[in-house]
């Protein structure tokens, strides 16, 4: 338990750096979660096992935004419910509400939603639930335009991209896909992308995307934590697949958040916390 708290104050530390950012435009905390869905076979991690180091996770890092994946409704109910700060929105990846959302959440005391939307990773975008390119489950983007307290406009995109070795092109083309939406976007608007890509940097989708965005984590030689984010609730891995991109977009801070207590974790994902600062 002790370490925990030492954890979460390190990490709300790290974080708490406003005077650094005066000088420049907004500063912004952003969080990458793959939350996993709450499946019954996950013994000592069970969502209602885990769900208040969650919670007190999200908590001590303070983040302005989330982007969530894997994310059953009522988990984001129940976050709201103990952070009511935060608003979510987001339909699940077959249009309704009974499946995996990419969850957008924002502290609605910082930050005004301007507007909002979603497309699938698939031939034809606009059809909820649309699958392409030979993977098994849908895969789509929730997007949102935001607006800071001192007026400044930024474009928020949230996503999880295929999961099976064997969908690399796949990957590739859901990256190519979201390249194109973000570039026909507001070109003058700063832009944040979260998601879980499952794949590593020196792959194709990686390369698609920072043609045009940086990735916050390279950006930084100094980030801190692990240098991997997927664990499977052991705290080993070696793949860092969840990622903060940016455009338009200071990195002033970049961690992995690798607290536990014993053998309960806030996901099978590390999340990924980000302090950056809007270009003015």
């Amino acid at each position: 338990m002790m370490r925990f708290w030492r954890w979460m104050a390190a990490i709300a530390a790290m974080l708490a750096c406003a005077p650094a950012l005066a000088q420049g435009g907004p500063a912004l905390t952003v969080m990458s979660l793959n939350i996993r869905y709450p499946s019954p076979d996950d013994g000592a991690n069970l969502w209602e096992k885990r769900r208040a180091l969650t919670i007190a996770t999200i908590r001590a890092a303070d983040p302005d935004l989330i982007g969530t994946q894997e994310l059953f409704q009522r988990q984001g109910d129940d976050i709201v419910k103990a952070l009511p700060r935060y608003r979510w929105f987001g339909i699940d990846r077959r249009g309704g509400h009974a499946d995996e959302h990419m969850g957008v959440f924002y502290r609605h005391d910082r930050l005004k939603l301007i507007e909002q939307g979603q497309f699938w990773l698939s031939d034809t975008p606009e059809v909820p639930g649309s699958i392409s390119w030979g993977h098994p489950f849908p895969r789509m983007v929730t997007w949102a335009t935001f607006e800071t307290k001192d007026g400044r406009r930024f474009r928020f995109y949230n996503t999880h991209f295929p999961y099976r070795d064997e969908d690399d092109d796949a990957r590739t083309r859901g990256a190519r896909l979201l390249a194109d939406r973000i570039a026909a976007g507001p070109a003058a608007l700063p832009v944040i992308v979260t998601g879980d890509f499952n794949t590593t940097d020196d792959k194709p989708a990686h390369a698609v995307l920072t043609k045009t965005l940086s990735d916050a984590w390279l950006a930084r030689p100094d980030h801190r934590g692990p240098g991997f984010t997927f664990h499977g609730f052991t705290g080993k891995g070696d793949s860092r697949i969840d990622w903060i991109l940016t455009r338009g977009v200071k990195v002033e801070r970049i961690a992995t958040v690798d607290t536990h207590q014993g053998p309960v974790y806030p996901s099978d994902h590390y999340p990924v916390v980000a302090r950056v600062q809007l270009a003015r």
